[in-house]
């Protein structure tokens, strides 16, 4: 064990024992996971890894980490997110760069390239209804293999067919699998296996750095649940504080499922779509 000399107070067992003021301040600085940056962050993410991308929209979203990969150029990856982001903003950027090869999403509607890519056959899409999707994760994260939902039975998300990959030629390369269906009480429910990824990205508001972690508003969206379903959780942060400023009781994510935490930048806050009324006549 480490020795110091703090005094009797802090030491025990006398020349030859151990000091606890320094055991503790091992521990302390072997907990600490932040990173300098977000480049520094994901810089071991490789090509062809599953990962989470957390927020809403462009609400909440890992902003950093994302233009970090843009950055590395990280290729083939399989990216788990309820949408892709808009086409100059988000996962967009990873997909205009050709670094998205799959996408497991429930909306895609704001994002041209992405139609482009998808029907082209440059990029394989499994779609997914969205509480289920957030379901799949938080099973994920649970330890939970698989779930039956009654979501999607009796369509094409249970008996298959949905395209999942074009050819060049515009023709459906392959179509979605035909998914195991049961009854219970009378009503079909539709076998539904759970998502894990070998990486999540995450945006909080605020964080230790012990990696606790606590969210505000629409970042709540997906977020939580992912910084439990992944092999390596990265946080970002827009405020990053010291241990025990947090309240344990407002505390979101447990640093126990976070493994690096960095301050971001912060970006110009985007709009996705926006809509206004008319002004009223004069």
């Amino acid at each position: 064990m480490p020795r110091c000399g703090a005094g009797a107070t802090a030491c025990r067992g006398g020349s030859g024992g151990f000091c606890l003021a320094a055991s503790w301040a091992t521990s302390r600085s072997a907990m600490d996971k932040v990173y300098k940056s977000a480049l520094d962050a994901v810089r071991d993410i490789p090509g062809g890894a599953t990962v989470l991308s957390g927020g809403f929209g462009l609400c909440g979203i890992p902003e950093n980490c994302i233009a970090a990969l843009r950055q590395l150029g990280t290729k083939d990856l399989v990216v788990v997110s309820n949408n892709c982001g808009v086409d100059a903003f988000g996962l967009g950027i990873l997909l205009q760069n050709r670094q998205i090869r799959k996408m497991i999403s429930s909306y895609v509607g704001e994002n041209k390239e992405f139609e482009r890519q998808y029907l082209s056959g440059e990029l394989e899409v499994e779609l997914t209804p969205q509480g289920t999707l957030a379901e799949r994760i938080r099973a994920g994260g649970a330890g939970i293999p698989a779930f039956y939902t009654p979501t999607g039975a009796g369509t094409a998300i249970s008996e298959g067919g949905l395209p999942v990959l074009y050819g060049p030629d515009g023709a459906v390369k392959r179509y979605s699998e035909k998914k195991e269906v049961r009854q219970f009480d009378g009503r079909d429910y539709v076998l539904e296996p759970a998502i894990r990824g070998d990486y999540a990205l995450v945006k909080a508001w605020k964080g230790d750095r012990f990696g606790n972690l606590v969210y505000r508003h629409t970042a709540m969206n997906f977020n939580p649940m992912m910084a439990m379903a992944a092999k390596v959780t990265i946080a970002e942060v827009e405020e990053l504080v010291d241990v025990g400023s947090l309240d344990p009781d407002h505390i979101h994510t447990p640093g126990i499922f976070v493994h690096r935490i960095f301050q971001g930048e912060r970006f110009e806050k985007r709009i996705e779509r926006r809509t206004v009324r008319k002004a009223p006549a004069a």
